[in-house]
Formats: structure tokens, sequence, C-alpha cells
């Protein structure tokens, strides 16, 4: 995949993450005080909306992931309610406490909300699905078309393939119909 089709998904990370439909992928760098508040201010805006569901006990874990983003990963019980249907629960709990912590703080940092590691699972299972379809497009010689994704999917399978030499990717479509075309180099 070419540099500026990254780039693209990840403008349109970006345009989404303002409509609440996509995680935000800038780092900022920021002294470890400024990351503490950043984290602080996550937490206590999680912990207030918690309140609101009836999820028990939980217990919120924050480290920082690959890419510099925080991540706040809650565990208990019965905490399905927090994820919903393909994880659009999870998403938006993600997009208002992200919200809110721009808003406290003045600029924005990269939060990200998980529920028992749901969102690495989902990754790990984009990245086997981006993998099997390259190995399709490199034995049948042809191109294999994803089902449509999010932006940030669609980042996930073009970041997973970028450097294998047997297939580039594409995205196609529009909207929601938008998906990743895995192709086989010849």
């Amino acid at each position: 995949m070419a540099e500026e089709e990254i780039m693209t998904e990840e403008s349109e990370i970006q345009e989404e993450t303002s409509r609440g439909d996509a995680p935000h992928t800038e780092t900022v760098e920021l002294t470890e005080e400024e990351l503490d508040k950043v984290a602080d201010t996550a937490i206590d805006a999680l912990q207030g909306i918690l309140k609101h569901f009836d999820v028990g006990e939980v217990t919120i874990d924050e480290y920082e992931g690959d890419e510099g983003e925080l991540i706040l990963d809650i565990t208990g019980d019965n905490l399905a309610i927090l994820i919903g249907r393909h994880g659009k629960t999870l998403d938006a709990l993600q997009f208002i406490i992200s919200a809110i912590t721009t808003r406290t703080l003045g600029f924005r940092y990269p939060v990200v909300v998980d529920v028992e590691g749901y969102k690495n699972r989902q990754r790990q299972k984009l990245e086997s699905i981006a993998q099997s379809a390259a190995n399709r497009a490199v034995n049948q010689q042809r191109s294999i078309k994803l089902r449509p994704m999010t932006p940030y999917e669609r980042r996930i399978v073009h970041l997973a393939l970028r450097n294998d030499p047997d297939v580039e990717t594409a995205s196609e479509g529009e909207g929601s119909a938008r998906h990743v075309v895995v192709i086989p180099r010849r």
C-alpha cells in the first residue's frame, strides 16, 4: 500500500474521530507529569460514566500502547454491556472519554478504552484475516476483496500487510461500503 493511502486512512480516522466513529491516532510528546494528568482525567471520566452501568466492581488498568496511545483496560464481571454489539458501545464509550479528556485538558491525546482486551483480540483477528487474504491472493493470483470495515479496521489490515513483498493493499468503495482489496504483485 502506498504511504499516501495510509495517510488517507489516518485522515479518515481523524475525521471520524471528531464524529466519534474511530480512535484518534496522532501522538503528542508529553512529560511523565502531563501523561499522568491525561490518565487521571480519563480514568476519572470513565469511573463517572461506569457508575451509570450495572457492571459491579471494575478495575481500570492503564498502560502505554505500541503507538504511544494511553490504553485503559477495564476488567471485572458482567462487562459485555460495555462492549455492545460488534463493539459499538465500546467505541461510543471511547469517543466520550476522548472528548471529555480533550475538552478538560485543552489538547488531544490518544486514549483507547478497552474491555478485558477485546480490542486487542479484534486486532489480532483482523491481522489474521489480512494474512489469510494475502495468502489467497498470492495462491489464486487474483485480488481479494474483504468485507466493509471502519477506517480503523482498514488501517490495521493495511499495516499488517505493508511489509509483505507479495501483495499490496488498497481501499475501495464509499462510506459504510468501503473495504480493503488485497492485490497480488506480479
